[in-house]
């Protein structure tokens, strides 16, 4: 029996809902009766509320954003659309908006459901059908909400209209059917809305709504409008907040956040909490109980960044709350790890409950509550980090990233980072990225220069694991590192060098040696240079695919003098050390 809401109580019941149907996610149209006036994959289309075509004209009469069936069917007394969702999960509501049809709105609906496992396109008359939605009633101009029953997985919906007329969207609300990895061990995006992640409440969401951060893709090529965005604050310490719930417990190791299309509004940093929870929404966990995972972090324009986690070694998490100070917005959030799964195959995260009705993927048994150190290769004896792809807000802490960038909007800082024009408009000059700097005894005899060094690739495979025995420091002068390309054979230059390399660094800990749970790892392509600050500790240069040439400023005695470089063993009592997990490609 469906249960007709006012509109008043949408957030209460579906503000942690998916819209199943929506065109974000994949859903379309496959076939449709009649869309004589207006065509019926407006019906899909994201964003409220329906814009007003009003004293707009075509060919065959007024324009509206929505599905508009001719008048006076004579073959039959109904209209019919079939629509494939996005993904399939268990439904228990909708939102059937006539917004704009005034004496022209659909009289009645109804809906009917399915499950096609081979994903063919269901006919009208196929026997599988089975009405979820009996006849209502609709009225002009308005939005109307319906609750049913929650469902059994679906992927199908057919929306009947009796007689005919026009209906502005049509919103199917439910729970996603989870989509896991068939290898537990296997590291996937938890906050995915395919994987089941849903976001669970927002602060703020006056230009754009959270639950966009959890989107497939990036939209990159349409703008920001399916981002979450906050209004502006204009008190000193604002923040604001959205909460993701995953798809199930998880382990967690790194984090994309995206600012794709956020230039001049993008948050000026972030941070990260987390909490294990059986609430959908945790509201009565105090705020010391979220574990930090993502210190406060500084974000940049129009750009993905990558960051590894903290303090998520020991204890699987069910929500992610990210933070951002003081306002702004975010394209989407990737919070990546791998399922935590007890010994009887059932995951940590109880998900059956009366109001979490939905279907699970099939997951295979394993022994005993899976742990992160369990992850290493068969040399390695300590924790594998992962290597992501250099940004500078990510190496902030130990450098910064020299790099030409293709939108001049979309740079580090750009409030300070000044960029002008050169060479008479052929181009692009980008001041300072990097300042040089040098603290040794005046009496040392240091000098600044440039060097050069060939290196060639490191034996590792895509995919496989770097050991880091050793670290090294200069602790009177940054480095600078900036690949110099090749010269198609001219001279003594490479004629096919590499294209990456792994830059690993680490701070200084209490003990003045490199503290390894501060470490990290990231790739660098050909078009990016590396300045390390003074004092940071890093690897030698490491090249993954061919031998790479570098330009190296630095200042040195050059004798071989510590104060030039010191290097520490990291495998002294020939038993553990760090690995780095390279990507796949």
């Amino acid at each position: 029996m469906a249960e007709q809401l006012p509109v008043e109580r949408f957030a209460e019941t579906f503000s942690t809902s998916i819209e199943l149907s929506s065109a974000a996610l994949g859903g379309s149209i496959v076939s449709v009766s009649d869309e004589f006036f207006a065509e019926a994959y407006h019906l899909l289309l994201v964003g409220y509320p329906a814009p007003s075509l009003k004293g707009q004209f075509g060919p065959k009469g007024a324009l509206f954003s929505g599905w508009e069936t001719r008048r006076h069917n004579p073959t039959h007394d109904w209209c019919v659309c079939i629509i494939k969702l996005g993904t399939s999960g268990s439904i228990f509501g909708f939102d059937v908006d006539t917004a704009y049809f005034n004496g022209n709105e659909a009289p009645q609906v109804s809906v009917d459901a399915l499950y096609s496992p081979d994903d063919a396109t269901p006919q009208v008359d196929d026997s599988r059908w089975s009405e979820i939605l009996a006849k209502v009633d609709l009225g002009p101009d308005s939005r109307h909400l319906f609750k049913i029953s929650p469902t059994q997985a679906a992927n199908y919906v057919k929306l009947n209209m009796y007689p005919d007329g026009g209906i502005a969207r049509f919103r199917v609300y439910g729970i996603v059917s989870p989509v896991f990895p068939a290898d537990i061990s296997t590291s996937f995006d938890l906050a995915h809305v395919f994987s089941g992640g849903r976001v669970v409440f927002t602060s703020d969401q006056h230009f754009g709504v959270g639950s966009n951060l959890i989107l497939p893709g990036r939209g990159v090529g349409k703008d920001m409008g399916d981002g979450w965005e906050t209004k502006r604050s204009r008190e000193r310490g604002h923040k604001d907040w959205a909460i993701l719930r995953l798809g199930d417990a998880g382990y967690l190791s790194q984090v994309e956040i995206d600012t794709a299309h956020f230039k001049g509004n993008f948050p000026e940093s972030c941070e990260l909490h987390a909490v294990r929870s059986n609430e959908i929404i945790p509201k009565d966990i105090a705020d010391d109980q979220w574990a930090l995972i993502l210190p406060r972090t500084k974000l940049g324009p129009h750009r993905q960044h990558y960051f590894q986690l903290e303090n998520v070694d020991t204890a699987p998490f069910t929500h992610v709350k990210i933070t951002i100070h003081p306002d702004g917005g975010i394209k989407r959030v990737r919070v990546i790890g791998r399922r935590a799964v007890e010994s009887s195959g059932m995951a940590v995260n109880e998900r059956a409950s009366s109001s979490d009705p939905i279907n699970t993927a099939t997951i295979s048994q394993s022994r005993g509550l899976q742990d992160p150190s369990s992850q290493i290769s068969s040399r390695s004896a300590g924790p594998i980090i992962p290597a992501l792809p250099l940004t500078a807000e990510a190496f902030a802490p130990f450098g910064q990233v020299v790099q030409a960038y293709s939108d001049i909007h979309a740079v580090p800082s750009p409030r300070t980072t000044r960029i002008t024009g050169a060479n008479q408009g052929t181009a692009i000059k980008f001041h300072k990225l990097a300042l040089l700097e040098s603290s040794y005894p005046t009496a040392s005899g240091a000098t600044a220069g440039l060097s050069v060094y060939r290196c060639q690739p490191i034996d590792v495979r895509p995919g496989g694991v770097w050991e880091v025995k050793l670290l090294e420091r200069h602790p009177c002068t940054n480095q600078a590192f900036v690949p110099m390309g090749g010269g198609l054979g001219a001279g003594d230059a490479l004629v096919d060098p590499g294209r990456t390399y792994l830059v690993i660094v680490a701070h200084n800990g209490e003990d003045d040696k490199p503290s390894l749970k501060t470490m990290r790892a990231f790739v660098a392509s050909a078009g990016q240079g590396i300045m390390y600050n003074t004092g940071t500790w890093h690897h030698p240069m490491a090249v993954l695919d061919k031998a790479m040439d570098f330009a190296c400023v630095e200042t040195q005695v050059g004798n071989g003098d510590e104060l030039d470089c010191e290097i520490v063993s990291l495998e002294s009592d020939g038993s553990s050390y760090y690995g780095v997990r390279v990507p796949d490609a």
